[in-house]
């Protein structure tokens, strides 16, 4: 087929049958979950026997992990990547997956799950989320963003505000949203792999405004002195504004959990008493209660 191809100065569709580049490849959720079980399910012949080395790449299986794949095929290509994610967290790598999938054409390779992982790390404790996001930027004109929230009260908020470029107003529209003062003190992105498609992994570093509604100081090991402390985030996804969003948003998460984890234990170590702001009846005689 190479030969013929190079001869005659014509490519072979990757359609054609047993020779196109899509011969052994499967993208259909069905056609996956049987490759993985038993590879004669849907293949006839081998691809070896055509002088094709398939080798274990792609799960060994041909499997295109595309919008139409499934839990299945997702969760064995993590395991083959050394990824045992619990039902939970795999539920939600594949949720997010979907949605990339949607965008993004060609299907999703190696690198684009491993930063799917990393994205869905932060949201473990996710007391917001972005559930809308649109800007405006050009060469005239103040770039604005309107930006829409859930937060822990299951109610959505929505905000515009201006800024140096539409990140920077898409961060100041969530700091107005979230009630938050913080710094950012590190953005960076890059592409996980090439081409005009290819997956924005973005990650931010913020520290709490000194004496702010959010002051982070604790006390060094080292030097015994109050240091503000650092919450970093990551995100991922087709488009870059929307990977600083969500990469943003997984920061003040990890601050806002932190806050409140910090403010819990304070209030048990004021309560000296034991009885956990527990008041005394009168007239009624104390009692042991036995758990």
């Amino acid at each position: 087929s190479k030969m013929v191809a190079e001869y005659t100065g014509m490519k072979c569709q990757p359609h054609k049958a047993i020779v196109g580049a899509n011969a052994f490849q499967h993208e259909s959720g069905i056609h996956q979950d049987g490759m993985i079980k038993d590879k004669s399910t849907y293949e006839i012949m081998t691809p070896e026997s055509i002088g094709l080395m398939r080798g274990e790449s792609q799960s060994g299986a041909g499997i295109v992990l595309g919008k139409h794949s499934g839990r299945n095929a997702v969760g064995t290509r993590l395991r083959e990547l050394g990824y045992d994610l619990n039902m939970d967290k795999l539920n939600a790598v594949f949720k997010r997956f979907k949605e990339v999938a949607e965008k993004k054409k060609g299907g999703l390779d190696d690198d684009d799950l491993e930063s799917l992982v990393s994205d869905q790390a932060g949201s473990v404790n996710e007391l917001w989320r972005v559930t809308g996001l649109q800007t405006t930027t050009g060469l005239s004109g103040i770039p604005t963003a309107t930006v829409k929230m859930m937060g822990p009260d299951a109610l959505e908020r929505y905000i515009s505000a201006t800024g140096t470029g539409p990140v920077d107003a898409v961060y100041k529209a969530i700091d107005q949203i979230m009630g938050v003062s913080v710094v950012l003190e590190s953005y960076s992105m890059n592409s996980v792999n090439e081409g005009i498609e290819a997956l924005a992994s973005t990650r931010v570093v913020i520290v709490p405004t000194i004496d702010g509604p959010h002051d982070s100081a604790v006390m060094d090991a080292q030097t015994s002195q109050l240091r503000e402390k650092k919450f970093s985030g990551s995100g991922s996804d087709t488009d870059i504004i929307t990977s600083s969003a969500r990469a943003y948003v997984s920061a003040l998460n990890k601050l806002l959990t932190w806050k409140i984890r910090r403010m819990a234990n304070e209030a048990e170590e004021a309560d000296t008493t034991g009885t956990k702001g527990a008041v005394a009846v009168e007239g009624e005689p104390p009692s042991v209660v036995v758990s």
